[in-house]
């Protein structure tokens, strides 16, 4: 295995450690690296490498007990993914996110294309200093707040209930395809 600093170490290594290591090669520098035996590789982003400046091979799983549990535990999401309980929950969803994202868009798409191609008609006051625009731009954020209610209260009364039995039955179906380990 080869350190941070560029060195191998492994069992022709000094027991004495990474800093009496580099007295013993000459290296007198006034900044001596200790090597970290927790440093993790995904943190750092710097792979481990063997000896010879490849990537150290990852230990493998112990009899393959882990990928037969992978396995089963992804056929049950997709059997799960091909119900008509999860298909009829996805439909839901999407019968009222498309068309609410769609008038939001072209509501909003609306209130720009208006301020830049028609200034007179957003200038034109309508209650002292409030004019159009200004209405029009306290209209977004009133309606950015209902469309967010509207969603809660959709997916409260017509999605949660469902999704939630949904989550149960898979919990379930995984628990049983581990043999009942949590």
């Amino acid at each position: 295995m080869q350190s941070s600093n560029g060195r191998t170490h492994g069992a022709e290594e000094s027991p004495r450690g990474a800093a009496d290591n580099q007295e013993e090669q000459g290296v007198t520098s006034p900044d001596v690296r200790h090597e970290d035996p927790w440093r993790d590789t995904q943190t750092t982003g710097r792979a481990d490498l063997d000896g010879a400046g490849r990537p150290a091979p990852t230990v493998p799983a112990a009899r393959g007990e882990a990928e037969a549990v992978t396995v089963r535990a992804r056929d049950v999401y997709l059997e799960v993914q091909r119900s008509e309980a999860f298909q009829e929950v996805r439909s839901r969803y999407r019968r009222f996110v498309v068309p609410a994202v769609a008038a939001f868009f072209l509501w909003y798409v609306g209130y720009v294309v208006t301020a830049t191609a028609a200034p007179g008609f957003m200038a034109r006051p309508v209650a002292g200093a409030l004019n159009v625009g200004m209405l029009a731009g306290l209209g977004q954020f009133v309606s950015t707040f209902l469309l967010t209610w509207a969603y809660a209260r959709h997916a409260r009364l017509r999605r949660d209930r469902a999704a939630l039995e949904l989550r149960w039955d898979t919990q379930e179906l995984t628990r049983g395809a581990r043999g009942g380990v949590l």
